[in-house]
């Protein structure tokens, strides 16, 4: 379907790949995985043609069409809603514009041409078009009386689904997405787990998102060394059988039929699991044979992120009584709410408006007052908040030594060797711990908040949409490290593995209330009776 022949890409002295040679076949989603700066993105740019790479070709097999997620969100600002994801097949679109110009110009010499071009519409499914478009995107959530507004003028968030709704558009032969799910709510990306885990033709994927990559991927593509190497199964598989190699490799003295046995073992184990799965009925292929000689131990540097507690809280954590907030424009995002929090609670705090949370989170951690209500801390607690934004913490000339050292308490904790050997456990080793804290990347900076939020050693950890910029590693170290934490945790993400691993509480802000339940995500968003809660909450009054 799609090849890569002897591909190499440099930049500068750089080399990103070195005489890559992968092929991508019909039925089967891989996912792109690697390092930050690894080149997952400029090698679906590559496939798509959008950039050239120094030598080498990609080629598509003749009369296939691929669609890429379009990444600049006001590309089609000029455009309606609904001509915007029908574009997402161009050859249909040009035939239907070419008749539409025709008809209104009509005469006689061209009632020929349209009737010839009306024929090739039909064979492209075209009179269904707009009917199929609408659909995409009703199943986004984009409701009907949008279909019709123009780009410029709907919500950049929304401008995310209807691009996805493009991208998807028409049964596309190869479907290239770089980062699908983000800006997507849940019940988005679980519409979209379902429609690609059933899509008979070829996906490439690049997502941070591992429930995500596990639920769709039959492949994994695996950036490392400037080669790329598939691997069958999906992220779950590939990441325990790196970690299993990876432990064998540094067993030397281990003998080679004692690792292959372990090896085997762990294959036919995961084998059995995966066929119990809906992703297995789903696909054609999920799990092909694997060679004992194909699992190699990654390159993969993981940060040493943990979480230690000064104190231990007592049993009050924290009281809210009937708290409330507007935006800055004047919309209730929440009101109405009443929680105590005990010792031992982790709970993911929820809401379908961004807005709702990062408000709730600046409201408890004293940096914006509420529209009504109160709330207190127990006397033994102590918090550490990760904001959404975190861009006044790198307002700073200093050095990441230097910056770190705001936050230790003790005198050795100050001295630079502590904060060097600190910061080296957070990827920041040699010459990098001395860079400048405010030429830092979004990955990068949060590395940084999560190092200042361990130097505090809170007993309560406060984290708005936390794995925001971190790549696939540290996301993994992050989320091992909350699982393990004996403190209180409030937490915000989209990504489905960290919530449905850490918390065991669910809170869901709306217009109307709060919803609370001691359940795992899974059981919460699957719960009927919660499902009919939630909509009634969300409801706007007519």
């Amino acid at each position: 379907m799609l090849a890569v022949s002897n591909l190499s890409i440099q930049f500068g002295k750089r080399v990103l790949f070195d005489e890559v040679n992968v092929s991508f076949t019909q039925g089967n989603c891989y996912g792109i995985i690697g390092a930050n700066g690894a080149g997952k993105s400029t090698f679906l740019k590559v496939l798509s043609k959008s950039i050239e790479p120094t030598s080498g070709s990609v080629s598509l097999e003749p009369g296939k069409r691929m669609s890429v997620l379009e990444q600049n969100h006001n590309s089609y600002d000029d455009s309606l809603v609904l001509d915007a994801v029908v574009m997402g097949n161009q050859p249909l679109y040009k035939i239907k514009k070419e008749i539409d110009a025709l008809y209104a110009d009509y005469s006689d010499e061209n009632a020929e041409k349209i009737g010839e071009l009306q024929v090739q519409f039909e064979e492209m499914d075209g009179w269904n078009a707009d009917s199929d478009a609408a659909a995409l995107l009703s199943n986004l959530g984009i409701k009907e009386d949008i279909h019709h507004a123009s780009m410029a003028d709907i919500d950049p968030k929304l401008k995310v689904r209807v691009l996805l709704a493009q991208a998807l558009f028409g049964n596309p032969d190869v479907l290239v997405m770089d980062e699908p799910t983000n800006d997507l709510d849940y019940d988005t990306i679980n519409w979209l787990e379902n429609f690609l885990a059933h899509y008979d033709n070829t996906v490439i994927v690049v997502s941070h998102d591992r429930h995500f990559l596990d639920a769709v991927c039959t492949h994994i593509a695996d950036i490392d060394f400037g080669k790329i190497n598939l691997y069958s199964g999906n992220y779950t598989f590939w990441y325990q059988s790196s970690q299993l190699a990876a432990r064998q490799r540094a067993q030397q003295n281990k003998k080679a039929e004692e690792k292959a046995k372990e090896l085997q073992e762990f294959i036919q184990r995961f084998s059995a699991n995966v066929a119990k799965s809906k992703q297995a009925t789903s696909r054609k292929k999920m799990l092909e044979k694997l060679k004992i000689d194909d699992i190699k131990p990654s390159s993969r540097r993981y940060p040493a992120i943990i979480f230690d507690r000064e104190r231990e809280a007592g049993d009050q954590i924290l009281n809210i009584d009937k708290l409330a907030a507007k935006s800055e424009d004047g919309d209730l995002l929440f009101e109405n709410v009443n929680l105590n929090l005990a010792k031992g609670d982790k709970v993911a705090i929820i809401s379908r408006d961004s807005r709702a949370t990062s408000a709730f989170y600046e409201i408890i951690s004293g940096n914006k007052e509420a529209t009504t209500g109160e709330y207190q801390w127990g006397v033994t607690t102590t918090q550490s908040y990760l904001p959404l934004d975190n861009t006044k913490f790198f307002d700073v000339d200093d050095s990441l030594v230097d910056w770190l050292r705001q936050w230790a308490k003790t005198e050795e904790e100050r001295e630079e060797v502590y904060i060097r050997g600190f910061l080296g456990k957070m990827l920041f080793s040699g010459e990098e711990a001395l860079k400048k804290a405010g030429v830092l990347s979004g990955g990068e900076k949060v590395r940084c908040m999560l190092s200042r939020m361990m130097m505090l050693r809170a007993n309560v950890l406060m984290l708005d949409e936390p794995t925001n910029h971190l790549d696939l590693e540290s996301i993994t170290a992050f989320n091992n490290s909350l699982k393990n934490f004996k403190g209180t945790v409030l937490v915000t993400t989209h990504d489905h593995e960290f919530v449905q691993t850490v918390a065991n509480r669910i809170v869901e802000l709306t217009p109307k209330g709060a919803i609370d339940r001691y359940l795992s995500f899974d059981e919460y968003m699957s719960d009927k009776a919660i499902k009919e809660q939630r909509e009634k909450m969300y409801a706007v009054p007519v």
